[in-house]
């Protein structure tokens, strides 16, 4: 999985937190919602511009930045 197609950081979006192309949803605010007990299709069900594939990418991204 390459991480960095669906995720970018940018210093004019949500101060330089790294988020999914094309939204402000960030990769932490995703995190937050798993540990907070929703699923993968909650997430995909909620916000309709997430890709199965980018939500992927979250957690291959997570796996290279502990």
């Amino acid at each position: 999985m390459n991480w960095q197609e669906y995720i970018y950081s940018d210093k004019k979006v949500l101060l330089g937190k790294p988020v999914i192309k094309g939204t402000r949803l960030s990769v932490e605010f995703l995190l937050e919602r798993l540990a907070d007990g929703w699923t993968e299709q909650d997430l995909l069900d909620n916000y309709p511009r997430l890709s199965k594939e980018a939500l992927q990418g979250v957690f291959a991204f997570t796996v290279t930045h502990k």
